[in-house]
């Protein structure tokens, strides 16, 4: 199969798959961070008619008001808010299939409740942190002084930076100018300076995730062996460190006919016996906690030394253990393996030039970060299905992690974003788009209209 799109509206294009045929489910729903009210309007929303149509149509001039992120009429809820489409994703699903779908801060629970009411089992939810983030705040001080007509004072004017870095995709770095809004003015009425300081937004730094499962049929183990689904690939996804000798950690485990001490505690191994080590881990558990590793995710973590030295309960002790004001002497055991950041103990997935490609999309997730989440829940051989494609990141994951990939987006201006995305991954961009824009290289992909 490799990977399929299919050019339509996701609530349709589910009708015509068959039951149990997915193995696991990664998307990126829209977020629908605009208000209700924001995105159609008191007077629009009591009118006849479809919403969304009359925002792509711009029927009327309440029209503007039903954009939402980023001025899309896609971002809104009309889908992943809604059960009776997560039940169709449910019924084309395998028998503990995992889906995995990012959110918003503020609009996590409506998805997740969405998800549930559905019929899947809510199993954890992940996080997405990163240092990308900027506020999209309110300054309060400058709205009173507004709306009382008020000129403020410009402390420090605006200034014109020469360059910024490009982003990831594009060539070259851009001049730019700050808009008044980086001015720093200085309250003009008394109210406006009691309210100084004062916004309406924090700094985004992390997306919520949501882990969800189709219902098994019978034990894990028998779902597993019938349908393949129903496990995370723990393996795939552990984390490696610098303290990981050959990419793999030490399992400390008792000497066959080896006790635990009285305490249940420490490893205490029987007299003559000597602490057995086993078989070698590549790497450390994944968490439900994923970064980008830049500087300003990393400030928030503590520094953190390696794992603790091995107590082996012979270590010598002070004589006056008992006496009133001194503690047992044991020697200090020297940390094992790496120190720094404990940003390290999670997987990091760092942004680069193929996250983008040029894409218009206003959303595009790094593929590192996708690549990850497919290879925790998808089986080998699996098809992955992403019912809000957007830019294609997952099924640019799915072909570098060889897996069968079905992606549905609605809106057309996506779709050759998609295009020219997947054939990065295969390396035939070039052929793609090197004479003939519209030209497309055989047997790359499928692409079906609804």
């Amino acid at each position: 199969m490799g990977v399929q799109i299919i050019h339509a509206d996701s609530r349709i294009a589910l009708r015509d798959m068959a039951d149990h045929s997915i193995d696991s489910v990664v998307c990126d729903p829209p977020y629908a961070l605009v208000s209700i009210v924001k995105r159609y309007g008191k007077t629009s929303m009591e009118r006849e008619g479809t919403n969304e149509k009359r925002a792509r149509d711009g029927s009327d001039q309440l029209a503007r008001l039903t954009r939402g992120f980023m001025g899309k009429a896609w971002d809104n809820g009309d889908t992943a808010f809604d059960p009776a489409f997560w039940e169709e994703v449910l019924r084309v699903m395998k028998p503990g299939a995992h889906l995995i779908a990012f959110s918003g801060t503020r609009t996590y629970h409506r998805l997740a409740c969405a998800i549930e009411d559905a019929g899947f089992e809510i199993r954890d939810q992940l996080a997405w942190a990163y240092g990308s983030g900027f506020p999209k705040s309110h300054d309060v001080s400058k709205a009173i002084d507004r709306a009382a007509w008020a000129e403020r004072e410009v402390v420090v004017a605006g200034v014109r930076s020469a360059a910024r870095p490009s982003a990831p995709g594009q060539s070259g770095d851009k001049a730019y100018r700050l808009n008044a809004d980086a001015s720093v003015t200085a309250p003009a009425t008394p109210d406006a300076s009691q309210w100084q300081g004062w916004g309406t937004a924090l700094k985004p730094a992390w997306e919520p995730i949501v882990l969800a499962r189709k219902s098994l049929i019978g034990t894990i183990a028998a779902n597993v062996l019938e349908h393949g689904t129903g496990a995370l690939n723990i393996d795939a996804c552990r984390i490696h460190g610098e303290d990981a000798q050959g990419g793999a950690y030490t399992v400390k485990r008792l000497k066959p006919g080896a006790t635990l001490g009285k305490t249940g505690g420490n490893w205490r191994p029987e007299e003559g016996g000597v602490e057995y080590h086993g078989e070698m881990k590549p790497g450390r558990w994944p968490a439900n906690l994923i970064h980008d590793g830049s500087e300003e995710v990393l400030e928030t973590f503590p520094q953190s030394n390696g794992q603790a030295g091995a107590v082996t309960g012979k270590e010598p002790s002070s004589k006056t253990r008992n006496v009133l004001g001194l503690y047992n002497d044991r020697a200090t055991a020297e940390p094992r393996g790496d120190s720094g950041s404990a940003a390290r103990f999670f997987y990091s997935a760092k942004a680069d030039a193929d996250d983008r490609l040029k894409s218009k999309h206003p959303t595009v997730k790094p593929v590192d970060v996708m690549a990850w989440l497919v290879k925790l829940i998808t089986p080998p051989g699996g098809v992955c299905l992403d019912p809000f494609a957007g830019s294609g990141t997952t099924g640019m994951a799915c072909l570098r992690e060889g897996f069968d990939c079905i992606l549905i987006e609605r809106e057309a201006e996506y779709i050759k974003d998609i295009e020219y995305r997947l054939a990065h991954v295969k390396g035939e961009d070039l052929p793609l788009f090197s004479a003939d824009e519209t030209s497309q290289p055989a047997d790359l992909f499928s692409a079906e209209p609804a």
